[in-house]
């Protein structure tokens, strides 16, 4: 079953970016839209923005073809997700309806055609119990909302950064990491759980065998030397799957301790 989106200039597929920028006017200050001009993508999905939209200088974004939409947490400098794309959606709706994780600026979706597009921030667990309790709720609050959602749109993709590492090839130190916030066991049975209800990893799809990495520490030389974990995905319902056509790391992209990861679909 084909659907109507045709955005940007890319004919008859579409490739989507996920990228968590660990703060927008930092990304652009290190060059990130010359990274995409060079790199052209029809839907860009950040995370971590850390702004509300009118303090970020849009234009050369515009330039690129893209409009935005924008969910910010009430908080300034904390959190918040942020869609572009070369074609306006037929619907945007602000986080999942559950205020706790709203008010950060958790999940963005749009809506082309048939197709939903999930930008997700999930929480990360690094500051504590407390924070790690509230990452461990949101993953049952998430995974229910989405089980809904599918009933009337099953053609759903889930990206951004999910701050877990699934197995031990996604992380660079799996025995050190065992009781790691990110690596808990509870956290990848999580993940199990996630791609065994009909969701697919975009990217461990296609490369079965590959060792790639989302995220490096700022610590002790971590990306020079590639210690890094795979914790950004681009998750694919099953329904529409067979669309996928490659999917990829650019671990060069050197404007957050994240890189991109992105996925391409025929439309």
């Amino acid at each position: 079953m084909e659907h109507s989106v045709t955005p940007g200039q890319s004919g008859e597929t579409v490739k989507i970016l996920t990228y968590n920028l660990n703060g927008i006017r930092s990304a652009l200050s290190k060059g990130l839209i010359d990274w995409l001009a060079q790199n052209p993508f029809d839907i860009l999905c950040f995370q971590e923005v850390k702004a509300t939209h009118d303090v970020v200088d849009l234009l050369p974004f515009e330039a690129l073809g893209y409009k935005y939409h924008w969910h910010a947490a009430e908080k300034k400098g904390y959190s918040g997700v942020a869609t572009f794309a070369k074609l306006p959606p037929d619907q945007v709706v602000m986080g999942c309806g559950i205020p706790a994780y709203d008010c950060e600026g958790r999940i963005l979706r749009t809506d082309f055609g048939d197709l939903t597009l999930l930008n997700c921030y999930f929480p990360s667990g690094t500051t504590g119990d407390v924070r790690q309790g509230v990452k461990m709720q949101f993953l049952d609050d998430f995974f229910a909302y989405v089980q809904e959602l599918r009933q009337t749109r099953p053609n759903v993709i889930v990206v951004g950064d999910y701050n877990i590492a699934h197995t031990t090839i996604d992380i660079h130190d799996p025995v050190r990491n065992k009781n790691t916030t990110g690596f808990l066991p509870e956290e990848r049975a999580w993940m199990t759980r996630w791609f065994d209800s009909g969701f697919v990893d975009s990217f461990r799809y296609k490369n079965p065998d590959q060792i790639a990495y989302s995220w490096w520490s700022y610590r002790a030389g971590a990306r020079a030397n590639n210690k890094g974990w795979r914790i950004d995905y681009i998750s694919v319902s099953e329904p529409y799957k067979d669309r996928l056509i490659a999917a990829g790391h650019e671990p060069q992209a050197v404007h957050s301790d994240h890189g991109p990861v992105w996925a391409e679909f025929t439309r």
